[in-house]
């Protein structure tokens, strides 16, 4: 594998309400505006068990997780009904069932400091907080006081992920090697290519 910079890839699940909202034209021109390559994307039904393995959270998560959720529930006036591990695994339930209620669309994309990128592009994880220019920011305005009162999952529009190592598990979960394209943009050798002597005629 070239582990030249320009190579680094990032994964990114645009979600189902970025699908059922009609932005993901907007969310992919985003990634592409700003030089990152597409090397596999498709549209698919996520089942449970790949977002399980996807969020692949432990019992220290839970519980760490679980105890902010009981804090909020608590300022909030809201009852508090179970352990606190148990908010913290609700946490990844609610949002399960949201990722399975539509198509998602998945996504593998190559470029330099792509995770980094991806992530500023993308914005905060809260779209009500996220900054203005952020897919978040600009798309969506959902909170997570309003989830907490409801009891469901955050809607802002894309997953992506936090650094190499987490994207290489997220690719190899969500594709297969034969899915990821090798090849060559000609807008690379404006944004790599040392010498560029070659432009001119």
């Amino acid at each position: 594998m070239n582990n030249h910079p320009r190579k680094e890839r990032t994964f990114v699940i645009i979600k189902p309400d970025g699908i059922q909202r009609s932005l993901t034209g907007e969310i992919i021109s985003r990634f592409e505006r700003v030089g990152l390559k597409t090397v596999g994307m498709k549209m698919i039904m996520a089942t449970e068990d790949q977002c399980w393995k996807h969020y692949n959270k432990d019992d220290e998560w839970f519980q760490s997780k679980g105890e902010n959720a009981v804090a909020n529930r608590e300022k909030l006036g809201l009852p508090v009904e179970k352990e606190a591990i148990e908010y913290g695994r609700d946490i990844i339930g609610v949002v399960v069932k949201y990722m399975v209620a539509s198509p998602v669309i998945v996504m593998a994309l190559e470029g330099n400091e792509a995770c980094t990128v991806v992530k500023k592009l993308v914005g905060g994880t809260e779209p009500a907080t996220a900054d203005i220019g952020t897919i978040r920011g600009d798309f969506t305005i959902d909170s997570y006081q309003i989830t907490d009162v409801d009891g469901r999952a955050v809607r802002n529009l894309v997953h992506c992920s936090d650094n190499p190592e987490e994207a290489d598990y997220e690719i190899g979960l969500w594709f297969d090697k034969s899915e990821l394209i090798d090849y060559r943009l000609v807008q690379e050798a404006m944004l790599y290519d040392v010498n560029l002597d070659g432009i001119m005629e």
